[in-house]
């Protein structure tokens, strides 16, 4: 993500939340959805999926993460639960220098539509993706040229260095295709032209899609015939879909159906989401360090935790949760907080505006709460709720004195770096709360020149130490994903902290 530099006239670039739009169905072989088939026994999945197609399953955007999620498509690379860059369609790789890389193409993997992996099918997935417009956010703070030295070999090499390089690749937007998902010019069809376990087959707009088993996989072949899939948008409908057996997997179980649904249905984990208050450092009431301090003060995160999400999250500990595992051993005390304003003081404030919006359920209850919380302490507020899409480019342009997200600390490259960059630098291209501060760009630009890992993780939590410090913005929870399933005839579901995998090769039904 951006590195700080000098203050420069912001750039906004828009990071969608959530899929909405109705998509075009892409593929072109249609497959039967019945919920039986295969041999053996064997149970076609039935999934529930939050969010719709929006992109005709481009490779450049959101849909890619559920291609992802689907086991569709890979990478060179794949994360392990740390965020650390493990093989994929890659065997192993090497730094050349500062802003080189060569990767060891797999020679036992094919497309799902026969033809063979090989560098130049990796070299024309890799171009196509840097030059697709728009350019997909995993790559909006570099530039990559990949060449093919011979058919087993891949050079890839960077603008400016990239120690995260090999976690960048695994992004699903960088994925590997055939040559025949670059056909249309116009657009990238991944359908039967992937490598992963599962072939996508057939998409019904926004409404369903079929998978088949990729027989030719080159890992453990999948132990599901297939998955259908539909897109249900509404939360307690997926819970009613699990509830009634219609579906065998439901993603993202609202807070609100998990007690109803019973603990041998939902399962819940740490997330890299944490909820936060984003202040406006830049104008208004929070232009003032002590007022900033005396709302961070007001916050009782455990009181959302106990009464919004009803103990499913975690009470805040900094701007990186439990879904970050490393984190808390390396946490270092906040730097350069200012003094909190006296309750006097900050009842002699103007009204404050408090934003956020209604596509993540809990947050307008959060909202409620943290208003009743900054009142206690004796500011005067206004809530503004809305959908996000309504809401976001007043609250990138700073016209809200105080935002509610639930923001993912692990972004693109699985590292921190990226959203810290991102939310908190002087020219980040998602800076909510308009900081601009000397001591958080250096600890920034320090973190993201480390190739170390253990060095790097320790420099980010210096820059979360400064960023803190400056309370610009305040967390408020950390949230815990709720995956639905009956764990007593659902088998390898994937409970993953960054959102990339849900179904794979191993998931069955019995």
């Amino acid at each position: 993500m951006p590195t700080s530099r000098p203050r420069l006239p912001r750039r906004r670039v828009a990071l969608p939340l959530a899929a909405a739009a109705l998509l075009v169905p892409v593929a072109t072989a249609c497959t039967s959805s019945g919920s039986s088939g295969g041999s053996g026994g064997e149970q076609r999945l039935k999934v529930a999926m939050a969010f719709p197609p929006a992109q005709a399953m481009s490779p450049y955007g959101d849909d890619a993460v559920t291609l992802s999620r689907l086991a569709v498509v890979e990478g060179l690379t794949r994360l392990d639960r740390n965020g650390e860059a493990k093989p994929a369609l890659a065997t192993s790789w090497k730094r050349d220098g500062d802003r080189a890389w060569e990767f060891t193409v797999r020679q036992d993997a094919v497309f799902q539509d026969g033809t063979k992996l090989d560098a130049a099918a990796v070299v024309r997935s890799l171009t196509a993706a840097q030059k697709a417009s728009p350019k997909p956010r995993v790559l909006s703070d570099t530039t990559l040229t990949a060449t093919a030295p011979d058919a087993g070999t891949v050079r890839i090499t960077t603008e400016d260095t990239d120690p995260l390089l090999p976690q960048r690749l695994a992004n699903p937007s960088l994925s590997v295709l055939s040559a025949a998902a670059y056909k249309d010019g116009s657009k990238v069809n991944p359908a039967g032209h992937a490598t992963g376990p599962f072939t996508l087959a057939d998409v019904n707009g926004a409404v369903s899609a079929t998978l088949e088993r990729n027989d030719t996989y080159w890992g453990s072949r999948a132990k599901a015939p297939g998955v259908d899939v539909k897109f249900v948008a509404d939360g307690t409908a997926r819970a009613n879909a699990l509830r009634t057996k219609d579906v065998d997997v439901a993603e993202y179980v609202p807070i609100s159906q998990a007690s109803l649904l019973g603990d041998g249905l939902v399962h819940e984990f740490p997330s890299a989401r944490t909820n936060g208050l984003s202040l406006n450092t830049e104008r208004g009431v929070f232009a003032d360090p002590a007022m900033r301090a005396a709302a961070r003060e007001a916050i009782d995160s455990k009181a959302l935790v106990d009464g919004v999400y009803e103990g499913r999250a975690d009470t805040a500990q900094g701007l990186l949760g439990p879904g970050v595992p490393w984190a808390a051993d390396l946490r270092t005390a906040p730097t350069g907080r200012a003094k909190a304003a006296a309750p006097a003081e900050v009842r002699k404030t103007e009204q404050i505006v408090l934003a956020t919006y209604t596509n993540r359920p809990e947050l307008p209850e959060v909202a409620t709460v943290v208003q009743q919380q900054l009142e206690k302490r004796g500011f005067t507020v206004k809530q503004v709720v809305r959908d996000y899409a309504q809401l976001e480019a007043d609250a990138l342009a700073g016209k809200y004195d105080a935002f509610i997200q639930a923001r993912n600390t692990l972004l693109d490259t699985a590292d921190p770096v990226s959203y810290l960059a991102s939310d908190f630098t002087c020219d980040g291209s998602f800076n909510i709360t308009q900081l601009c501060a000397t001591p958080v760009d250096t600890a920034v630009d320090k973190a993201a020149a480390l190739a170390d890992t253990e060095a790097r993780h320790r420099a980010e939590m210096t820059a979360e130490a400064a960023i803190l410090g400056s309370d610009a913005l305040v967390p408020l929870v950390h949230e815990r994903f709720v995956q639905g399933y009956d764990d007593t005839r659902v088998r390898g579901v994937a409970l993953d902290p960054m959102e990339r995998t849900l179904i794979t090769a191993d998931t069955r039904v019995g």
